[in-house]
């Protein structure tokens, strides 16, 4: 399926895409120049192209990349030509609020059941008469897997 084809119709299946994979090298390289208008880099593997190629279609099919995104790009693709190499984080952090907990704050979160009560200590998090360096680490031991200590305890996405 053409780049304009999926577009027109606002939707790519998933035989479209399989159907990549069905696809030669040449053919590939041919579909990256439609939809890109120029070669694919020189070494770039064929699973990449695929995937690549994938996406792609899927952009398309959604209406194009998001405008706040291609904003963050252009930002950090500015960054970078001004010598700015880590301006992809830079823009992160600006558009995540940081919270600030201030010592002595208890923080409860129900899990399965069970309240898990945290307090903000000077240097740490205590919890159950323990000491932890951080609320990721209290999140995976309440949890058994990895969390954000932030987005676990509700944190994420607040202003201070």
């Amino acid at each position: 399926m053409s780049r304009r084809l999926a577009k027109r119709q606002g939707k790519v299946s998933h035989e479209d895409i399989d159907a990549l994979s069905g696809l030669d090298k040449s053919e590939l390289h041919i579909r990256w120049e439609e939809a890109f208008s120029h070669p694919p880099p020189k070494y770039m593997r064929r699973d990449i192209l695929v995937r690549a190629l994938a996406h792609e279609m899927q952009l398309e099919a959604a209406g194009g990349m998001p405008a706040g995104l291609t904003r963050q790009l252009a930002r950090a693709a500015k960054a970078m030509r001004d010598g700015k190499t880590s301006a992809s984080a830079s823009d992160h952090h600006r558009s995540a609020s940081a919270v600030t907990i201030k010592p002595g704050t208890r923080l409860l979160r129900d899990w399965q059941g069970v309240t898990h009560e945290v307090i903000i200590l000077e240097n740490g998090i205590q919890y159950r008469d323990r000491e932890w360096n951080s609320l990721s680490a209290v999140a995976r031991e309440i949890t058994g897997t990895r969390w954000s200590g932030p987005l676990f305890f509700g944190l994420k996405g607040q202003n201070p």
